[in-house]
């Protein structure tokens, strides 16, 4: 299974927005320098993320957005399933039926056993744990800089 780069890109905008929570709105634009993604499909990301009610907005000259909900409140799937994301290892699990060998396949039984693990490595996922993540992964790269 490969997650979409709205899914991925998702994920950096929500631990970018984590990582900043109680500043008040945070510029799109911000986001997109430091995320080094495009603006224009961050506004794509972003709107997906607001209609699903894990951001809120604020428009004009101090507008912006943060989280909806505390870091710790929001997990990965949740994130994913904003972007639209069925997260199946095979397409045969999408829809009840949709396989002729549906009920009759040993191996239909173990994908969906790794979809319900996967889902649920995703779901044990918190922002507020993936900005504890970020935060070691940018002082693991801070300290092995060497200075002349």
């Amino acid at each position: 299974m490969r997650l979409s780069t709205k899914v991925r890109y998702g994920v950096r905008l929500m631990i970018d927005l984590a990582a900043h929570n109680g500043k008040g709105l945070i510029l799109l634009k911000d986001i997109a320098r430091r995320q080094n993604i495009s603006r224009k499909y961050l506004w794509q990301v972003a709107d997906a993320l607001k209609a699903a009610k894990l951001v809120v907005s604020g428009r004009g000259v101090k507008g912006g957005y943060k989280l909806a909900k505390s870091p710790d409140k929001i997990n990965l799937r949740q994130i994913a399933a904003a972007m639209g994301e069925q997260l199946l290892p095979v397409a045969c699990l999408e829809e009840a039926g949709s396989c002729r060998r549906s009920g009759q396949c040993a191996a239909q039984d173990v994908w969906r056993e790794l979809g319900n693990k996967m889902n649920g490595f995703l779901d044990s996922l918190s922002l507020q744990e993936m900005v504890l993540r970020q935060a070691k992964k940018q002082r693991s790269v801070t300290d092995s800089m060497y200075y002349i």
